[in-house]
């Protein structure tokens, strides 16, 4: 199943969405706003796909805030739910030049 980003982004525009709990304790203690995360879906690309996450379909989503601070978005497909959001600059090694492909662990 090929996952595209506009149903994620129309219901990010129209307000459909949510936040897990999970979500909201890691937006805290990474000091990332809810906007930041909505900036970095609708200015993001999806770079990985879980169909089988634990709850459900979800994807990994790069994108940049209008601060251009690089953000991975964790979300499920429909309902669309923020699952964790984190700052994928902290761990480098772990991510190519635009921290959008996953590299190899050696």
């Amino acid at each position: 199943m090929e996952v595209k980003i506009n149903s994620i982004q129309e219901a990010i525009e129209q307000g459909e969405y949510r936040f897990t709990i999970h979500a909201l304790e890691r937006c805290i203690e990474r000091t990332i706003s809810p906007d930041e995360i909505k900036e970095a879906i609708l200015n993001g690309e999806i770079i990985e796909y879980y169909p089988r996450d634990k709850y459900g379909p979800s994807c990994l989503i790069c994108g940049i805030t209008e601060r251009n601070r690089f953000l991975h978005v964790l979300c499920s497909l429909k309902p669309v739910w923020v699952i964790t959001s984190y700052d994928p600059t902290l761990n480098s090694t772990a991510w190519d030049h635009n921290y959008t492909v996953r590299r190899k662990k050696k």
